[in-house]
């Protein structure tokens, strides 16, 4: 069992807000906000946890800047065509790794739910989130979120961020 690292209280409630905002702006279906939790050169991958483990590159989804998470919002607006949907994430709270003055390390798990229109509820995704966070002007930011999810199996189609 590893030891928490020395961090301020504040910085700990700083970065379970970040996760609880973040969830809650995915689920409100407002995708603007989405690319706003990342820095400029912010990375976030959709990743199976086989190949996670296992050091392979191959990820379902990903994103290398907040440009390509703006054309991502606009496709998801604008071009892609599919069966709308609610979700909803349900997040742990996050372990923090490693604490510098303006840089963390953290995780957490999460399970998102997914309701369409005239359907009951399904479990959707369930991964850990392994997250590095970086002080910035703004506030916290994501540098890299990793979304490494459990099953194998997958929707054929993820449309909307994890």
């Amino acid at each position: 069992m590893s030891t928490a690292p020395e961090m301020r209280f504040e910085d700990h409630l700083a970065i379970t807000r970040l996760y609880a905002d973040y969830a809650q702006a995915v689920d409100s279906g407002d995708w603007d906000l989405w690319p706003e939790f990342f820095i400029e050169e912010g990375v976030y991958k959709l990743i199976p946890r086989e190949n996670h483990e296992r050091g392979f590159p191959l990820a379902t989804l990903s994103f290398e800047s907040k440009g390509m998470l703006k054309d991502r919002v606009y496709g998801i607006k604008e071009t892609l065509f599919h069966d709308p949907y609610y979700q909803r994430h349900v997040v742990g709270a996050p372990l923090v790794h490693k604490a510098e003055a303006d840089r963390f390390e953290a995780e957490a798990n999460y399970a998102v739910f997914r309701t369409k229109l005239s359907k009951e509820t399904t479990v959707f995704n369930v991964g850990r989130y392994i997250d590095v966070i970086v002080r910035t002007p703004q506030g916290l930011k994501f540098a890299s979120r990793l979304c490494v999810y459990d099953s194998e199996m997958i929707p054929n189609s993820i449309i909307y961020p994890i």
